[in-house]
């Protein structure tokens, strides 16, 4: 998910300081200023901030191997060129933060390569800095989810499930991506949706059994993991995504039910709470109770590629069951 970041490169305080606070207030992800501000703006909000002198202009091939090894890398390119861009987006290890001077340049940098860098960072006036996040809020990735056929549907004994919750509202057909494979993934359903016996919980998503993945980004977690303030990735029907973030995660004992399902060949498993509040979502967007389920039925799916190695894509021989 794409981030966006403030470039307070002034030399005044109180002009940096009066920036911070627009950035701060619209939802940005860093800021970078001089190295005698770093304290100050420290004492204004929390957001990531790196100084003016991590600034990487790249000129050369030294540079872009410089940018290459670097956790956050804050690019500037002085005679604009696609091509190093395209090379540090294709071969990075961490977040590669591009400095763009206007709107025309800042799409250039979140498309190259269709997959885009990380993040752009900016300046300008209150409204044109609202006008660059909503540029950046807008690349919303999409996903590829397809059609699973339901194979089986097993109730098993009781066992541990995790209920995320959220800081943010989901609607019908929205949820997160689980999955007893790194590579076959679910959608299950947030709990937007009233229930004769229980109030909708639109922040919530009851994700399954705590051995289980959850898609973030391009990477895995373990459901068990999952701690207040981690990054997670809301999921539409229509494979539309948006980040959020956990606000709470309630580990419980409940009975479980596994739900096992067929695309293309390939078979994938999940392990849900087994109650009716729990439910998948049909290729329509529509909510389906795990206690209504029937074999043959179609639900929505994420196939990947690769096995995982603490949660990051891996190219090498796995096999999960």
């Amino acid at each position: 998910m794409k981030e966006i970041w403030l470039l307070a490169d002034g030399d005044d305080w109180e002009g940096v300081k009066e920036a911070l606070k627009d950035a701060i207030e619209l939802g940005f992800d860093g800021a970078v200023v001089k190295e005698e501000f770093l304290e100050k703006a420290k004492k204004l909000g929390r957001i990531s901030l790196l100084s003016l002198g991590e600034i990487l202009d790249i000129r050369s091939a030294l540079d872009q191997q410089k940018a290459l090894s670097k956790e956050i890398a804050l690019l500037k390119f002085s005679d604009w060129k696609v091509i190093p861009l395209e090379n540090i987006v294709a071969m990075k290890k961490g977040k590669a933060i591009v400095i763009v001077d206007n709107f025309e340049d800042a799409n250039l940098a979140l498309t190259t390569l269709e997959k885009g860098a990380d993040g752009i960072a900016v300046k300008g006036s209150r409204e044109e800095l609202r006008r660059y996040s909503e540029l950046v809020k807008a690349r919303k990735k999409k996903l590829e989810l397809v059609k699973a056929k339901i194979k089986e549907i097993r109730p098993l004994g009781l066992g541990e499930r995790v209920c995320v919750d959220t800081v943010s509202l989901m609607s019908v057909g929205e949820g997160m991506l689980v999955g007893n494979k790194a590579s076959f993934m679910f959608l299950v359903a947030s709990e937007s949706e009233e229930s004769e016996y229980v109030a909708s919980r639109p922040f919530r998503v009851n994700a399954g059994s705590v051995s289980a993945y959850l898609k973030v980004g391009e990477k895995t977690k373990y459901l068990s993991e999952l701690k207040a303030g981690d990054e997670v990735e809301i999921v539409r029907f229509d494979g539309e995504t948006r980040k959020s973030y956990v606000g709470r995660v309630k580990i419980e004992r409940r009975p479980m039910i596994l739900i096992v399902a067929e695309c293309n060949g390939i078979e994938g498993s999940v392990i849900l709470q087994n109650a009716e509040t729990i439910k998948l979502v049909s290729p329509e967007g529509k909510h389906v109770s795990v206690s209504e389920l029937r074999e043959g039925e179609e639900v929505l799916v994420w196939l990947g590629e690769k096995g995982r190695h603490f949660g990051v894509s891996v190219d090498e021989f796995v096999v999960e069951k």
